[in-house]
């Protein structure tokens, strides 16, 4: 059993490109893998390794500047779900693209998971969804605004072009584990919203805390590891990845006839061209030599968080 950690911190790093290595060679040392990203603005990612591998990290960033009160959520999986590791150095932990959003000026009011339902029911409020479109598919709150993005460099556009819908509403947002809503309410406020709230911990936490029972949420959890997906209790789900565009389907979706592994499914079989395909087979032939070898081949990871 492995041990899944989410986290992030918003502070400030004046070279990040020096705390790298350390990092690095303590994950690759207790045998974490994963992908942690850098940035001036802070720290970001998600990692998986044995628990006394993954304490004695989490030890190592709280001794960061500036992150002795970073937040972290863990979760088990059955199976390694990422084949190597990552720490990338990058302009943005989380790629909004408004370089003057500031998450450590001000963002919107936390709201605990436990209090959750009774904001996201009261009538005058507007509940949205920050994640991409893949991810929604899968699940989301009753009764959420999906903005069909594909990323989350298209929310602020999403934002402008939608915004007269929301007057006189209070707005709450989600995301999977917090940072997303960290940028998107601090860039609400900036536009002149006042009552801004997003869910503290994010869809992990209340999938954590809240019993299906009493439960908002419908549908599955996509993350981004090998798991593809969890439910409340943060089990894993029945998500599969279609390794050729990324999407997570059902079991019974690699029972269709355009489902082809790791070269298209039902989602994406008229989206790749033959070309396309004829690349995908061939990688697919490179993921299956090194599986027999008994290694993972580095183009079985999952997308990260974008």
């Amino acid at each position: 059993m492995f041990t899944v950690c989410a986290l992030y911190h918003f502070t400030r790093f004046d070279a990040p490109d020096a705390l790298r290595a350390p990092l690095l060679d303590l994950c690759r040392a207790q045998k974490i893998t994963g992908t942690l990203l850098l940035a001036q603005e802070g720290i970001n990612g998600t990692v998986a390794g044995p628990r006394a591998g993954i304490d004695a990290l989490l030890t190592h960033i709280r001794a960061l500047p500036g992150c002795d009160t970073i937040e972290w959520k863990l979760s088990t999986a059955a199976e390694r779900p990422f084949a190597r590791m990552k720490v990338r150095l990058k302009k943005e932990i989380v790629t909004m693209g408004q370089p003057d959003v500031d998450p450590r000026a001000s963002v919107g009011h936390y709201v605990d998971p436990a209090d959750w339902n009774a904001l996201i029911t009261s009538p005058d409020v507007a509940v949205i969804d920050t994640r991409n479109d893949y991810e929604i598919a899968i699940g989301t709150f009753e009764g959420a605004v999906d903005p069909q993005t594909e990323s989350f460099r298209e929310f602020p556009a999403w934002w402008e072009a939608n915004k007269d819908r929301f007057h006189n509403k209070r707005i709450a947002m989600f995301c999977t584990g917090g940072i997303r809503c960290e940028k998107s309410t601090n860039y609400l406020l900036s536009q002149g919203v006042e009552d801004v709230f997003h869910l503290k911990g994010g869809i992990l936490k209340y999938l954590e805390e809240i019993p299906a029972k009493d439960s908002t949420w419908e549908g599955e959890c996509f993350v981004f590891d090998g798991r593809v997906s969890v439910g409340h209790g943060l089990v894993e789900g029945p998500h599969h990845l279609c390794h050729a565009c990324r999407s997570p389907i059902l079991p019974e979706d690699r029972q269709r006839p355009e489902y082809e592994h790791g070269v298209s499914c039902h989602l994406c079989l008229n989206e790749t061209s033959d070309a396309d395909k004829t690349r995908f087979r061939e990688r697919q032939k490179q993921i299956a030599l090194a599986k027999a070898r008994g290694e993972r081949h580095l183009h079985a990871d999952v997308p990260e968080d974008s």
